[in-house]
């Protein structure tokens, strides 16, 4: 068995699709370097990130499948599941092993469990993808900018990312992973990857004083009002709004926190 040690990346990872076909490496598998404790019965190799080889490999794949595969395929990278790289390396060689007259039907093959699989988690990490657009709520900060955070079971900040920054274009604003301690950050101009420096639990941190804008509280009072009244009772359908806004979920809307009681008034 060989190894292939890549970045983690997306790129490294087809870079070392590249370098297991050069070298014809059979039985193979792809490892990123995070966590890689080498293994005595197996020979490992580090694959240094490759643009071109990536793009080959890339440019050979969109020759033989479909959009939706190759959103698949990168869907399939997003998931971070530990079976991932297996996975791809299986789906990729079943696609270049098809005869080129018929290279599609692979994509269709869901007899193999890695083309199943493929599928299957391009289905749910899309489906992620279009709640996080609609359930993202930002708050102001006192800069003027407005920031949120999410916590996604897959990595779908990258696909959210032309979402936000095509609704949103005229402000500046963050969007922070805090499972993966990454977020992006859109300044009217482009929106960038950006890592944060946050104190170590050990120490406390120097108090910044306020960071929300002051009107904060009441936007999102207002906010809470709107949806309270515009709530019909007749018509309400717990069932099917769980089915469309899962409980996971409600952590990110305001509306679905509890309202807090006004300061400075006592009970009668």
């Amino acid at each position: 068995m060989t190894f292939f040690v890549y970045d983690g990346s997306f790129e490294g990872l087809l870079t070392a699709v590249f370098d297991v076909y050069v070298r014809r490496a059979e039985p193979a598998r792809l490892v990123p370097a995070a966590g890689y404790q080498p293994d005595a019965l197996g020979e490992s190799t580090v694959v240094f990130t490759d643009e071109t080889k990536a793009n080959r490999v890339w440019r050979g794949l969109q020759k033989r499948i479909s959009t939706a595969a190759l959103v698949n395929v990168y869907a399939c990278y997003l998931s971070e599941l530990p079976e991932r790289e297996e996975l791809l390396l299986s789906f990729v060689r079943q696609v270049f092993a098809a005869p080129e007259t018929a290279p599609g039907r692979v994509e269709e093959n869901y007899g193999s469990p890695a083309v199943l699989r493929v599928a299957q988690l391009g289905r749910q990490l899309f489906r992620e993808k279009h709640r996080f657009e609609a359930f993202v709520r930002f708050q102001q900060l006192r800069d003027g900018s407005f920031y949120a955070t999410i916590d996604p079971d897959f990595n779908v900040l990258p696909l959210i990312t032309a979402h936000f920054v095509q609704r949103y274009a005229d402000q500046v604003w963050i969007i922070y992973d805090a499972r993966r301690k990454y977020g992006v950050y859109y300044d009217k101009t482009e929106a960038r990857e950006v890592r944060f420096d946050f104190a170590p639990p050990d120490q406390p941190a120097e108090d910044p004083g306020p960071v929300y804008d002051e009107q904060e509280e009441l936007y999102q009072l207002l906010w809470r009002v709107y949806f309270q009244n515009v709530n019909i009772p007749a018509r309400r359908n717990p069932k099917l709004h769980r089915r469309h806004v899962p409980i996971r979920y409600w952590k990110y809307l305001l509306e679905k926190q509890p309202r807090e009681r006004p300061t400075g008034r006592k009970d009668d």
